[in-house]
């Protein structure tokens, strides 16, 4: 898969083009680039997408904007598991959002991207002040698929859904609207070996995510090996403020420093909390462990 970081100066390659956040890749992005992969396969076209980073709500109010489902890693994976032949991973900056509505479609979309068919949700809209809608597209003579949204359980599908549903602690539902258990992968580093020292070594994995959508203590598995994992800013330790994601895999000691880990999300222990010292951390951790042991057998 070719991922382009910018808009090419140059026409490219005719495509058939999916634009969107893609925020998670639940069962209605899933929809979305299935058809995107089969209409470039019936045209003998390039497939191609086109997304956007940051989010454009952390550009414009990032304080609210929403926490992110997925990292741009993350999402890119999942595009070339899907087919998807060619990303376009724009900048979404004050100058990319000041682009009208014209300036989008004919010189970006047509001059520059060739797109020859344009997949989009029913609700899409683009341009400064979002001021473009579907039925843009159709008026400029764009070749256009709108997808209708997808339900389940008698309700839209939706980043917001799967957000909710995880800040919940509902993760059988998360699981259901994306399709597959929520998860975060990253690089194994080095912490403060705390976990080590209490008898509980962990897996510090790295995040791209800086305010994930779920904290506490969950039952998950690490690239298929049942563990334990702390998600949030470790409270009992002074002076670690800073998010962090800490995996302790079950009767097991190999060496994962280095490793990119895939950490799958199944069932909630328990909130994040503090306790008076190191023994009572120690003891609460094996409690922890042993729930997580009984969730997966």
């Amino acid at each position: 898969m070719q991922i382009l970081r910018h808009i090419p100066a140059a026409l490219q390659a005719p495509c058939v083009l999916a634009i969107g956040n893609f925020d998670g890749i639940h069962l209605g992005h899933q929809d979305l680039l299935q058809k995107l992969v089969q209409a470039a396969k019936e045209r003998r076209l390039s497939s191609a997408v086109m997304t956007f980073e940051p989010h454009p709500r952390e550009l414009f109010a990032p304080e609210k904007a929403p926490a992110r489902l997925c990292s741009l890693r993350e999402k890119l994976e999942y595009f070339s598991s899907a087919g998807v032949e060619r990303v376009y991973v724009c900048a979404f900056n004050h100058r990319f959002a000041n682009v009208s509505v014209s300036d989008f479609m004919q010189r970006i979309l047509r001059q520059s991207l060739n797109a020859q068919v344009i997949l989009v949700g029913d609700d899409f809209r683009f341009g400064a002040q979002r001021a473009g809608s579907t039925q843009d597209f159709m008026q400029a003579g764009f070749n256009l698929m709108k997808l209708p949204q997808v339900d389940l359980d008698g309700d839209r599908v939706s980043s917001t859904r799967v957000r909710s549903a995880l800040a919940n602690g509902q993760l059988d539902e998360a699981a259901k609207l994306l399709g597959r258990p929520y998860s975060i992968s990253g690089k194994v580093v080095y912490g403060a070996q705390l976990g080590r020292k209490l008898g509980f070594p962990t897996a510090n994995v790295h995040m791209r995510h800086e305010r994930p959508p779920l904290t506490g203590v969950y039952a998950v598995k690490l690239d298929g090996l049942n563990a334990v994992a702390n998600l949030g800013v470790r409270p009992t330790v002074a002076g670690v403020p800073k998010l962090s994601l800490e995996v302790h895999v079950l009767d097991f000691n190999e060496n994962l420093y280095g490793r990119h880990v895939h950490v799958e999300f199944f069932h909630k222990i328990r909130d994040e909390m503090k306790f008076d010292g190191l023994d009572a951390l120690k003891a609460q951790i094996t409690r922890d462990a042993d729930v997580a042991r009984k969730f997966f057998i």
